[in-house]
């Protein structure tokens, strides 16, 4: 599904990456630990396409997508990779279910396609009743989880995520957690999770452990 070969990253004379190499199976659940400053997100933000590498390669499906650039990357990422932050970041003058809607729209899916699917994913989040509701009329968790609809209402092959859970409560968090695992069985999604919480990675189906730069255990 994934796979990077010799990942590089340096910011200035700071060597963040140090050539990362890991592969992630279809329909596969992992995590990536490490402590803070061990380049965990700048290897999931260049896993996205978010940022580019300064050597190396990145395989989805066998296909090289390093070499995309322009309107050809971003339509890529676009249509097969969805995102969720820590922050959430949903837009505040718009509902849940226009926020959700938004990929569908960049995508150039009409408003009764994208209203259905986002309407249909918000439900199966149990949101049905927070459509029309603003981020600021949700709590953390309906914002979490009006997050995981956006990242979905593109049927991407994979999600990345990180730090999900780091603002949530423990019973949030226990149900994002939960969810993720549905997302799989329901979906068939591939998720790469980057996080500090030992009991989400270890729910994983396999941790990379990041630590200077280099991935130095598996398990």
């Amino acid at each position: 599904m994934i796979k990077t070969t010799g990942i590089t990253k340096s910011f200035g004379d700071l060597k963040v990456l140090k050539g990362i190499n890991i592969e992630v199976n279809n329909k596969e659940i992992v995590a990536i630990v490490g402590a803070s400053g061990a380049g965990k997100t700048t290897l999931l933000q260049i896993i996205g396409t978010l940022d580019k590498a300064d050597s190396g390669t990145i395989f989805y499906n066998g296909s090289d997508i390093s070499k995309l650039k322009g309107k050809a990357l971003a339509s890529f990422r676009n249509n097969n990779i969805g995102f969720v932050f820590q922050s959430h970041q949903l837009l505040p003058e718009f509902t849940a279910l226009e926020n959700v809607c938004i990929p569908a729209y960049i995508a150039g899916k009409g408003k009764v396609e994208a209203e259905s699917r986002a309407t249909e994913l918000l439900g199966f989040l149990g949101l049905t009743d927070r459509l029309e509701h603003k981020p600021s009329e949700l709590s953390g968790g309906e914002q979490q989880r009006v997050a995981v609809a956006r990242a979905l209402v593109n049927n991407p092959s994979v999600i990345l995520a990180d730090e999900p859970s780091g603002n949530l409560d423990t019973e949030n968090k226990n149900e994002l957690h939960k969810l993720f695992f549905k997302l799989r069985d329901t979906f068939g999604q591939t998720i790469v999770i980057v996080t500090h919480d030992r009991q989400l990675a270890n729910m994983s189906d396999r941790i990379f452990q990041i630590k200077d730069g280099l991935i130095i255990n598996e398990s």
